[in-house]
């Protein structure tokens, strides 16, 4: 029949077999485990019926006249463009520096 001394000898059944079984088991078991993280997720996301409506009152989005209307009062002909300072530049030096600028131009 089988020579088991032959077959321990044999690298393939030594290595291969268990290598082969440790990919295949590891895959179906990460699939479990990731199965069970998204399901976790699927019940984290489900809400009352009541508070999922206090929710949505809160998340309703903004409505495009209103913004209009703020913008409406700016007054975008007169701005200006200023750079702020870069990181290795002293914040408050830099602004110092721009007062005094704009104080000369006006």
């Amino acid at each position: 029949m089988f020579n088991l001394k032959a077959l321990q000898r044999n690298k393939t059944f030594r290595y291969g077999i268990p290598m082969l079984l440790l990919v295949v088991g590891g895959s179906f078991g990460l699939r479990e485990f990731t199965q069970i993280r998204y399901d976790a997720q699927k019940i984290k996301k489900k809400l009352d019926p009541s508070l999922e409506a206090k929710v949505n009152m809160q998340k309703q989005p903004v409505m495009l006249e209103e913004e209009y209307e703020k913008l409406k009062d700016l007054n975008l002909e007169e701005w200006k463009n200023i750079r702020g300072p870069r990181p290795w530049e002293d914040s408050r030096e830099y602004q110092e520096q721009q007062r005094s600028r704009q104080n000369k131009k006006v």
